[in-house]
């Protein structure tokens, strides 16, 4: 029977209270459906790039946003089927479990996994137990983390894991730790050949979805863990395996997920801000590289130049000139400067 074992410890206990908070005025703004949706999708493009770059795919998050709106990107066609793969993976769970009180069972975990690794692995493998032993480590480097139990065990583990995901014991938790939880075990248990990591951070994902946590759909979890990849393989090790103390590996998790919805909230509070001058007659429809901008702006209380727009949007020069005008003409940007040293700063009272 599995029973997770941690403690709530002052940390847990801060930085849900913060993630509540944040999610509360996320769920409250008025945010446009048209940027509802274009957050959507930049949540995807986000969680497909850092979920697979975490196991080494080299596409960057340009490439993947190219390669999810459908345009041509030279690349490895195993690195393209990976990121369109990790896409499908959250497709499927927007569509049977967003609003849905759908249990999760071992089918689903499977289903996860064939997502993951369509067109990747052999078809005997491709949603399949595995039949041999495998060992947990870092792809960069080739040191073990650690050991996953003999495969004899893994269907009786996972038929566990599920029991306990369905029962009232996950019922009572907070759904952070819950999917904390299940990201954890799923690893540990590594039931397949491959694609073990990028299931459990998907099945994280759909139990967030599941328990009503993420239901606009914003977040991308995997930008976390990938930023810092060894402190996310660190966290994972530092549970021992006799005391399987989930203490440490949780305030990891739940600190991940207060930093990207802290995130998100800025994003969404630039938004707002918009939406309010639109209130006041100001027809404003920003895109999103627009108002990435102004959210830099406001945290790096700096500038930017025309060729640093291009650099950090990857767009053409015509495209961040007519971008940095609308947004002088709004009234959003200031400008200092003229010619090639012209440079754009958010105005007072949007700073």
């Amino acid at each position: 029977m599995f029973k997770p074992d941690f403690q709530r410890t002052d940390l847990l206990i801060d930085m849900i209270a913060r993630i509540e908070v944040a999610r509360d005025r996320i769920l409250r703004a008025p945010v446009v459906p048209r940027w509802e949706a274009e957050l959507r999708s930049d949540a995807v493009a986000r969680s497909a790039h850092h979920s697979t770059s975490i196991e080494g795919n080299p596409l960057s998050l340009q490439e993947v946003t190219d390669l999810l709106a459908g345009r041509d990107v030279l690349a490895h066609p195993r690195d393209r089927q990976e990121v369109l793969n990790y896409a499908a993976v959250l497709r499927y769970i927007d569509r049977n479990f967003l609003g849905q009180a759908r249990e999760i069972t071992d089918e689903t975990i499977r289903r996860l996994h064939a997502l993951v690794v369509k067109d990747l692995l052999p078809p005997t493998e491709v949603g399949r137990y595995r039949r041999v032993p495998v060992v947990v480590g870092v792809p960069a480097t080739g040191e073990v983390v650690f050991r996953p139990p003999d495969w004899e065990s893994v269907p009786d583990l996972v038929a566990d894991l599920v029991f306990w995901l369905n029962g009232p014991e996950s019922a009572g938790l907070m759904p952070v730790l819950e999917a904390g939880i299940a990201h954890y075990e799923l690893v540990r248990i590594h039931p397949f050949v491959d694609g073990n990591g990028r299931t459990a951070r998907a099945l994280a994902s759909l139990v967030l979805c599941q328990r009503g946590f993420d239901t606009k759909r914003f977040f991308a979890l995997d930008e976390y863990y990938n930023q810092d990849r060894a402190s996310y393989y660190e966290a994972l090790r530092a549970v021992d395996p006799g005391t399987r103390d989930l203490t440490e590996w949780l305030e990891y998790f739940v600190q991940g997920i207060a930093v990207e919805i802290t995130r998100v909230e800025r994003r969404v509070q630039q938004m707002t801000t918009l939406y309010n001058l639109e209130a006041q007659g100001q027809q404003i429809a920003l895109n999103v590289r627009q108002i990435k901008l102004l959210d830099y702006l406001r945290q790096s209380k700096g500038d930017i130049a025309n060729h640093e727009y291009q650099s950090l949007f990857h767009v053409s020069k015509r495209t961040a000139s007519n971008d940095l005008a609308e947004l002088v003409t709004h009234g959003l940007l200031t400008v200092e400067g003229a010619g090639p040293a012209t440079r754009y700063r958010l105005s007072l009272r949007n700073g």
